[in-house]
C-alpha cells in the first residue's frame, strides 16, 4: 500500500494537470534534442570510443557518446508519456545527473579517461541541460509559497488538506440546508395562498345563496 502522502499527490495530479503538462514539455524538449545529437553521430560511423574529435552539431561526440545520448533522450521520452510526478522526478534525476557529468568530464578533460570524447563545449552543453530539466522538474514542486491547490503542497500538508475538505463539506451541507428551507417556505406560502382563495370563494358563493334565498322570500311574500 502506497503512503498517504503519495496517494493524495496521485489523486491530484492526473496527465492533464497543468503542472504535468510542464513536466511533459521538459522531457519532450531535452529528449528531442539529445536523440537527434545522438542519431547524427551514429550515422556518422564515428568509432564507439574515437578520441579524434568528430563534431556533431558544434558538439565533440564518439559512438559511446552517440549511442548514450539516444538511451537518454528515449528514457526522456517515457517520462513525457506518463507525465505528473514520475515526468518531475526523471527530470530532476537527469537534470542533477547532466551536472555531475558537466563537473566529472571537466576534471578528465585532455585525460586517457576521456572516454566520450567531452571537450570543454561539451561540458557547457551538459551543464545547461542538466539546469534545463532541473528548472521543468522542479517547477512548482519546489518553493516556499506554493498555492494551496497545488498537489505537492498537498502532498506535504496532509492534515491541513483535510481539515479544510471537511469545512468545506460543512459549508456546503449548511447551504444545501438554507436552500432546502427556502424552497419549503416558498411552497408553503404558495399553498397558503391558494387556500385563501378558496376560502374567499366559498364565502362569495355562500353570500350569493343568501341573496337568491332573500329573493324567493320576498317573492312568496308578494304573492301573498
Amino acid at each position: 500500500m502506497l503512503p498517504r502522502g503519495r496517494r493524495v499527490l496521485d489523486e491530484h495530479m492526473p496527465v492533464h494537470h497543468k503542472l504535468s503538462r510542464v513536466y511533459r514539455l521538459g522531457s519532450a524538449l531535452v529528449g528531442v534534442i539529445l536523440t537527434f545529437f545522438g542519431v547524427l553521430g551514429l550515422t556518422d560511423n564515428i568509432g564507439f570510443f574515437d578520441t579524434g574529435g568528430d563534431q556533431v552539431g558544434g558538439l565533440s561526440t564518439n559512438g559511446a557518446l552517440s549511442v548514450l545520448s539516444v538511451v537518454v533522450g528515449l528514457l526522456l521520452f517515457a517520462g513525457m508519456v506518463r507525465g505528473g510526478n514520475f515526468a518531475s522526478s526523471l527530470n530532476i534525476t537527469f537534470g542533477g545527473l547532466f551536472l555531475l557529468s558537466g563537473f566529472v568530464n571537466l576534471a578528465l578533460l585532455e585525460t586517457s579517461f576521456n572516454m566520450l570524447a567531452f571537450e570543454l563545449q561539451n561540458v557547457l552543453f551538459s551543464f545547461v541541460v542538466g539546469l534545463l530539466l532541473l528548472v521543468f522538474g522542479m517547477y512548482g514542486r519546489v518553493g516556499s509559497a506554493l498555492p494551496h491547490d497545488n498537489p505537492y503542497w498537498q502532498q506535504r500538508h496532509v492534515d491541513e488538506v483535510a481539515r479544510a475538505r471537511r469545512e468545506h463539506d460543512r459549508n456546503e451541507q449548511r447551504t444545501r440546508a438554507r436552500l432546502r428551507g427556502e424552497e419549503l417556505r416558498r411552497r408553503a406560502s404558495l399553498f397558503g395562498s391558494g387556500e385563501d382563495g378558496g376560502a374567499s370563494g366559498d364565502g362569495g358563493a355562500s353570500g350569493e345563496e343568501d341573496e337568491l334565498d332573500a329573493d324567493g322570500d320576498g317573492g312568496q311574500r308578494e304573492d301573498r
